[in-house]
């Protein structure tokens, strides 16, 4: 493949002349990965994550385009604060886009004015890290969203039940002494939401499932012909709750690692087609709110850098391809973005993955402006060496 000024200008079996090559024998080439809901502190917490840094570790994990979560402060709930964090877009290799606000401040107790934000340019709309919890918050969102076909993508927990929890009710929990957030807090939400999109109609995603139960309950509802789609973090499936025995808080995170049997479950889920979308979870935070006591640590970890080895973890037990769709076409389709084709004259939007790299992901490599990161310092398999778009690039040095 020749590329100039970020466009495909040929593909076939030939040497190109070019200022740089890759010679990308064994590695995969798709269209350029998208995460949907990563979080960043920028504006309000840019101690955390700024737009800049986030854009770096984006692009140094494969993706060209990110979705951020509303949880900023000021929330993303005003045509001004989606301006600030898409008005950037055309310098950008990374386009971010905005997923604004359901209620005011995320507290679920007034609506935003959803039609006007996604006039000024919202792809979506969530309370991001935080649940809808008021049902009838959340019956009207699917009402009004449906006169522009708008997407209400929510994070399921009833937090009552979770309150002051800290990892997966059960066996570890007890054996560690921490508070459980068990999984019928998380399915009780999805079984009630089901019922509320069946009534009222629209759009729903469920953002970072975690039980057999619930990738159940969207199965099925799927099924029934409703509007579903769902997403789970990538490392997910890969984890469970005895990674928390020594009380290593990067571990900590929301939806909590979990069992054997649920990690079955998102692996079934991501084979036959209920899980539609990877994403990354990334939740940055310094160290001032993440190393403290268990109890105290914040919820989530960093997670664009290290996700390409999460994919290559997984392709073990689910097709490669299955995996690449679910971070490309499933994620566009979804946020209505457009469809990226790979052929000659076309612009060029790209990821190029090597499975097989090996690479050390310390603080000097990792560009996020957290390290709150359980794979620091640790030698993960497979690497994103290439991506384009916008007509820039960023290559693996």
């Amino acid at each position: 493949m020749l590329l100039q000024n970020g466009r495909i200008e040929e593909i076939g079996d030939k040497n190109y002349a070019a200022d740089r090559v890759i010679e990308a024998d064994g590695m995969i080439l798709s269209a350029g990965w998208v995460d949907v809901g990563a979080s960043v502190g920028d504006p309000g917490h840019e101690q955390k994550e700024d737009l800049q840094s986030l854009c770096k570790a984006a692009a140094a994990g494969g993706f060209t385009e990110v979705a951020v979560l509303p949880n900023t402060y000021p929330t993303i709930q005003t045509k001004n604060e989606i301006s600030y964090v898409t008005g950037n877009n055309e310098s950008r290799l990374v386009q971010i886009h905005a997923l604004a606000a359901v209620t005011k401040n995320c507290k679920g107790e007034e609506l935003t004015e959803m039609i006007d934000l996604h006039a000024a340019g919202a792809i979506a709309f969530t309370d991001g890290l935080k649940p809808v919890w008021h049902t009838d918050i959340f019956l009207k969102s699917l009402q009004y969203l449906q006169k522009f076909d708008g997407l209400l993508i929510d994070h399921p927990e009833d937090t009552w039940l979770n309150l002051f929890g800290q990892m997966h009710e059960g066996p570890q929990s007890t054996m560690l002494g921490l508070k459980g957030m068990p999984r019928i807090a998380e399915e009780v939400a999805v079984s009630k939401n089901l019922e509320l999109l069946n009534y009222a109609g629209g759009r729903l995603h469920f953002a970072k499932l975690s039980t057999a139960k619930s990738i159940d309950l969207v199965r099925s509802a799927k099924k029934k012909g409703l509007q579903v789609t769902c997403d789970v973090a990538a490392y997910q499936p890969l984890f469970g709750d005895e990674e928390l025995a020594d009380f290593d808080t990067n571990f900590k995170v929301n939806p909590p690692l979990r069992e054997k049997a649920d990690q079955d479950a998102l692996i079934k889920g991501l084979k036959d087609g209920t899980i539609d979308v990877l994403v990354s979870n990334h939740v940055p935070h310094e160290d001032e709110s993440k190393f403290l006591e268990f109890d105290l640590s914040e919820f989530g970890m960093i997670n664009l850098q290290t996700f390409a080895s999460q994919l290559v973890s997984l392709s073990k037990l689910v097709e490669m391809e299955e995996l690449i769709q679910k971070v490309t076409d499933a994620p566009r389709a979804l946020l209505k973005l457009p469809a990226v084709v790979i052929e000659p004259d076309t612009k060029a939007n790209l990821t190029l993955l090597d499975p097989n790299r090996q690479w050390l992901f310390t603080p000097a490599n990792n560009f996020s402006k957290s390290k709150n990161s359980p794979w620091l310092g640790q030698t993960l398999q497979g690497k994103v060496v290439a991506v384009f778009n916008n007509t820039k690039q960023w290559l693996d040095a």
